[in-house]
């Protein structure tokens, strides 16, 4: 599965493709005078024919109110610092808002460039002026790149150009692992064995994170026809994606302290088994809700990300969901050097080090991917956390399915010693099985 997605990994990074997006709301007199302006989108153009198209419900109220669309270039930060008339002064473009529609053709751009457009009127910087008690002011806002034939139809914007190509791909693999292996792994859970509840954990990760895709492939799809998409199947894929990270996250956490806090008490003659001591399933539950709380507060903190589970970390909550996954990596491998450094069996170290291994690559690929994606330029940025946290982690679980239904490494360790290897979660009418 992993190696059809690699291939094309490259692709889809550089693809020249572009997504784009339709914008309604209301021009508000109020809101652009507290703002010194106010924002109403962001957009990153690439290559020619890049266009901006503004329509109007009432423009005689815009031609009264001298209303103006502004478009500044890729100036995020100076114009903080700027008064109410320097900023609007600074302005790339300025667009006199008088007709039911206008069209503004955006200049060639030689490497993809944010543009960001901003609302005022004539009481924009006039702090003593009286607003009047009119309607607010309704608009609709198309940006749109150009397609392959130099035309401005393309509903994508550069930063996340072959995502929607990316997640067809990603299904397409998911579906072909699935033809494969649903039968050896459904007969191996009919089965049972020492770790069955395991697997079905991974399943239906495996199947959360199936579901995320398709929502974010739908969305797509739709939003490459009228820049919209459908917003409640961008949430749902959200929130099948943070279920199956929290899922994860307990099985893992459940494991490796499970095996740490029981391992001074298991006797030697009972069979092997993961007991959910007090201390162990709050240590989980602990770091379950945790990442839970921290996934939720940086998905709304970034109003603009729309389209995607992962987001560039500017955020707070970013930052501390990043921390958090460092020191559980950390805590995971206090573990397993506690138990790979006392054990002098080869194929029992083996058995942990690959289990290790699927462990870090969960755990490390956000944060180390992050950090990686500063060498990209900025339009690459998101696209290569997204991508590749969703290959390590599919690549992470292929690991542990590997590992967990090994016969010739986990059932020969499970059987050398009841005592050494607590990953198992035995149910009261097996235990007389193992």
């Amino acid at each position: 599965m992993s190696c059809l997605l690699v291939t094309l990994v490259a692709a889809v990074l550089f693809s020249s493709g572009a997504l784009g997006k339709t914008v309604t709301g209301l021009f508000k007199s109020e809101v652009a005078r507290q703002q010194n302006g106010q924002f109403i989108t962001k957009f990153m153009y690439q290559g020619d024919n890049g266009l901006l198209v503004c329509r109007l419900d009432n423009s005689a109220l815009a031609t009264e109110k001298e209303s103006r669309l502004l478009l500044y270039q890729d100036m995020d930060s100076d114009l903080d610092n700027l008064s109410c008339t320097e900023r609007l002064a600074k302005a790339h473009f300025t667009i006199s808002l008088h007709k039911e529609e206008f069209n503004q053709t955006i200049p060639r751009q030689s490497s993809p460039t944010a543009w960001q457009a901003l609302y005022t009127d004539r009481y924009t910087c006039q702090e003593s002026a009286v607003i009047p008690s009119h309607a607010d002011l309704s608009f609709t806002l198309l940006l749109l790149n150009a397609d392959s034939a130099g035309n401005p139809l393309e509903h994508f914007s550069a930063e996340e150009a072959g995502l929607h190509s990316f997640y067809f791909l990603l299904l397409l693999a998911y579906f072909i692992a699935c033809c494969i292996y649903i039968q050896p792994l459904y007969q191996a859970l009919r089965k049972g064995g020492p770790m069955n509840t395991v697997l079905k954990v991974l399943t239906m990760a495996l199947a959360l994170q199936g579901c995320s895709a398709l929502c974010n492939y739908i969305h797509l799809a739709r939003y490459s026809r009228d820049g919209i998409g459908i917003p409640l199947i961008g949430s749902l894929a959200e929130f099948w994606d943070m279920v199956s990270q929290v899922s994860m996250l307990y099985m893992l956490l459940s494991l490796c302290m499970g095996w740490t806090l029981s391992r001074g008490r298991k006797p030697q003659s009972r069979p092997l088994q993961w007991e959910q001591s007090p201390a162990s399933t709050a240590v989980a539950v602990g770091g379950v809700v945790t990442q839970g709380v921290l996934l939720l507060w940086e998905q709304y903190s970034e109003s603009e990300s729309d389209h995607h589970s992962y987001h560039a970390q500017r955020s707070l909550a970013g930052v501390l969901l990043i921390a958090l996954r460092v020191g559980l990596a950390l805590l995971l491998a206090s573990v397993l050097y506690q138990i790979i450094s006392t054990e002098r069996s080869t194929l029992k170290r083996d058995f942990y080090l690959c289990f290790a291994k699927g462990c870090f690559l969960w755990f490390l690929c956000h944060p180390v991917l992050v950090l990686m994606s500063v060498v990209f330029n900025e339009h690459q940025r998101e696209k290569v956390v997204t991508i590749g946290v969703i290959l390590c982690q599919s690549i992470s679980m292929v690991i542990l399915y590997q590992l967990f239904l090994s016969r010739s490494l986990y059932w020969e360790v499970s059987s050398l010693s009841s005592v050494s290897l607590p990953l198992t979660m035995s149910r009261t009418n097996h235990r007389g099985r193992y």
